[in-house]
């Protein structure tokens, strides 16, 4: 994997959509059949990578599903932590497992971990990803993991704005500023500014988000 530090450019970003677009529509194609077919429990496989990948990477966040994935559904913070420790999988050992147990309980006290029910209740995709985003009794989401949540089983139409995005935004001029969004309406702001890009550039909106992240990081990853 070669991370590409030249700046992006608008031509720069078609060119990599016409390069790996096949790639890009394949991995989306993924993500849906994580909807379709996928169990519950793989569900919340999905969730928990997007919170052991805030505030970390991609690559870590794989490498921390892998260490823990047979105590995802029973297993303690404290041996998730010691499996993470044990596989060098992520910098956060101890906060991690944590906020995974603490939101495993709560979706088996609230809904019985029958994640995709509830996801359905909501007639409202924003309203969906609000409660993924602020229900204090879910630990390490926020706008940009919820988002990255959402795409990774396949629901489209939220962009998941990370530092790289941030950066490419910036770079062709979208934005003015890479910081990431630190508020709900900062985050709407920017998601629709996207939209626009996109529309501009005639490249559907999910292939974009992962257009832009790819140029970055030098891989499609999830």
């Amino acid at each position: 994997m070669q991370r590409n530090q030249e700046p992006v450019t608008v031509e720069r970003v078609i060119a990599t959509h016409r390069a790996r677009r096949k790639e890009i529509k394949n991995r989306l194609g993924e993500f849906q059949e994580v909807w379709r077919k996928g169990t519950e429990a793989r569900l919340w496989e999905e969730l928990a990578y997007c919170i052991f990948t805030a505030g970390a990477s991609a690559r870590m966040g794989l490498q921390s599903v892998e260490a823990v994935k047979s105590m995802l559904r029973n297993g303690g913070p404290d041996e998730m932590t010691q499996a993470l420790k044990d596989a060098g999988a992520h910098r956060f050992p101890v906060a991690r497992p944590r906020y995974i147990v603490t939101t495993r309980e709560y979706f088996r006290t609230t809904f019985k971990m029958t994640l995709r029910r509830r996801l359905r209740s909501f007639s409202d995709p924003f309203e969906r990803r609000d409660w993924l985003a602020q229900d204090k009794q879910m630990k390490g989401l926020g706008y940009k993991e919820a988002s990255h949540f959402l795409r990774n089983i396949g629901v489209s139409g939220h962009a998941i704005l990370d530092k790289h995005v941030m950066r490419c935004l910036t770079e062709v001029g979208v934005l003015e500023s890479s910081k990431p969004p630190s508020t709900r309406k900062k985050y709407l702001d920017v998601e629709c500014d996207l939209i626009r890009f996109a529309k501009e550039i005639k490249i559907d909106f999910d292939e974009l988000d992962l257009v832009l992240w790819s140029m970055k990081t030098g891989e499609v990853l999830k």
